[in-house]
């Protein structure tokens, strides 16, 4: 079940999405929330949303960006060798992931701790 809608991600983009798009909209939303589930289940709905939002306007497009792919870190451009070049450091472009901001807004910080596993095989004398 998605945690987002058409008209949620729709509201979010300065361009018209196709009939296609919006098809693909859908169906990429319900695959964001899989990621997001598999991340944090009990992130809080309203983070759910806006995290599907942001993965699916990354793999399909703003508008806004005049050639340069969602996402990008790094860029360049020739003049008359015509090439270009981008860096995206946290997926490719039309693939749905969590940055590291949608990480944070769903509840992974910079948490420093650690876990034994072996911790529960030992037995705790009784006093």
């Amino acid at each position: 079940m998605a945690y987002a809608t058409y008209s949620d991600v729709q509201a979010r983009i300065t361009r018209i999405l196709s009939t296609a798009e919006q098809n693909l909209c859908t169906t990429l939303l319900d695959d964001a929330a899989v990621i997001i589930d598999k991340f944090n289940k009990n992130a809080d709905s309203d983070a759910k949303k806006v995290v599907s939002c942001r993965m699916v306007i990354r793999a399909i497009g703003d508008g806004s960006s005049d050639g340069v792919p969602v996402g990008a870190t790094q860029g360049s451009m020739a003049g008359l060798g015509y090439s270009q070049s981008w860096t995206i450091t946290n997926g490719s472009t039309g693939e749905l992931y969590l940055s590291k901001l949608d990480k944070e807004i769903l509840g992974s910080g910079n948490k420093i701790g650690s876990a034994s596993p072996v911790e529960n095989l030992v037995p705790t004398p009784e006093v």
